[in-house]
């Protein structure tokens, strides 16, 4: 690969100072950092992954802020990305998308996370920021909203989107009402009361959970969505660790959070109509977003999710987290970095760290489109 030939002296300087490099990394990934490589090996350990990061002219400081749901992505590629390139410090705030996207269109970091794409009076608003252009959306990561719950002695518990609606509406308020016993036939189910938690602050994760219901259940989910919690009654946590922890903590507790922060709890399976309920994996996931479409216009690659699959193995709750940066008028100071950053994380070698963190790869096709739309910006 040609940038193997152009960075591979950069390379043995990184390896060569390996050990600081690594301590730096992990004193940024504390921060919720970002990073950057580029290349086409699979994985392996940080001295192969640093291998084929291409540094470019990236330099000095890089601020980003916006999704809680990627901190987790971001912290394994800030890993590498630190090993190599060196004269380059990312700090990511991981405050959540809504912060992110105010932070970015208020100019004050190079580039934002968001779980939901832009809308048009956020795009209005970034051409102030974005000389002779305007904020676009480039998908890159993906993953499954694990739906996990704390009931001891119920295992594989089975919802459909009518029951989750009403679960999460105050409709269903323990856990051996009817609609959750047809379900589960053979399970055990107490008369306990559902603790259902949701995210107190504004949430990407918020947004495509009740995209879920609002498409899969129209009839139980009346409200309009968005990133605030609308329904009434249940119980609030800051952030997808909030949520997740008092799940944890709490018996007859239900909450959604990316599967990431799901990993040592009990997660739902959903009966979408396939021929089996289907769980929350990242393969299952990646089924269900290779059914998205691009539905930005130019160089905007926001995405529609197809939220009532039905097909076999497709877990239809599902996240995409996109970057937002100008497609024109970047600062020319973060430029370099920026780009470097995208390169990596679009990757091969960067999207192949998603799985192992509890995230789903974005498609080929749709990924493809984002390394070409990276090289375009200034």
């Amino acid at each position: 690969m040609t940038l193997q030939r152009k960075t591979r002296r950069q390379t043995r300087r990184a390896l060569t100072l390996g050990a600081l490099a690594v301590s730096g990394a992990l004193a940024l990934t504390a921060c919720g950092s970002d990073a950057t490589s580029e290349g086409d090996s699979t994985g392996g350990t940080a001295a192969a992954q640093t291998g084929k990061i291409d540094c470019g002219d990236a330099q000095g400081q890089l601020l980003a802020d916006g999704s809680s749901a990627q901190k987790n992505a971001i912290d394994a590629w800030v890993k590498q990305f630190t090993a190599a390139c060196q004269g380059l410090q990312i700090n990511y705030k991981g405050s959540g998308s809504g912060a992110g996207i105010t932070a970015f269109t208020q100019g004050q970091v190079a580039f934002a996370g968001s779980d939901s794409a832009l809308k048009p009076e956020e795009i209005a608003e970034s051409k102030k920021i974005c000389k002779d252009g305007q904020a676009i959306d480039l998908p890159m990561v993906g993953g499954p909203i694990a739906v996990s719950y704390n009931l001891p002695g119920v295992d594989n518990l089975v919802v459909d989107a009518p029951t989750l609606a009403k679960i999460f509406d105050s409709k269903i308020t323990t856990w051996d009402d009817a609609a959750i016993k047809k379900l589960n036939p053979d399970a055990d189910l107490p008369s306990t009361k559902i603790q259902a938690f949701h995210r107190s602050d504004e949430s990407g994760t918020t947004d495509n959970f009740t995209k879920y219901l609002i498409a899969a259940a129209p009839d139980d989910w009346k409200y309009e969505g968005g990133k605030s919690w609308q329904a009434k009654g249940g119980q609030a946590a800051s952030g997808s660790s909030g949520v997740a922890q008092q799940v944890k903590q709490t018996e007859g507790a239900i909450g959604y959070m990316e599967l990431s922060y799901a990993k040592d709890s009990s997660t739902v399976s959903i009966a979408t109509g396939a021929s089996a309920p289907v769980a929350a994996t990242v393969e299952n996931a990646s089924n269900a977003i290779a059914d998205a479409k691009i539905v930005g216009t130019g160089k905007d690659l926001a995405l529609e999710l197809n939220y009532g699959t039905t097909a076999d193995n497709a877990y239809p709750i599902v996240l995409v987290t996109y970057e937002i940066v100008c497609d024109k008028g970047n600062k020319p100071e973060t430029l370099p970095a920026t780009k470097a950053f995208l390169n990596y994380v679009a990757s091969e070698d960067g999207q192949a760290l998603l799985a192992d963190a509890g995230y789903a790869p974005i498609p080929d096709e749709i990924i493809g489109k984002v390394r070409e739309t990276i090289n375009g910006l200034a």
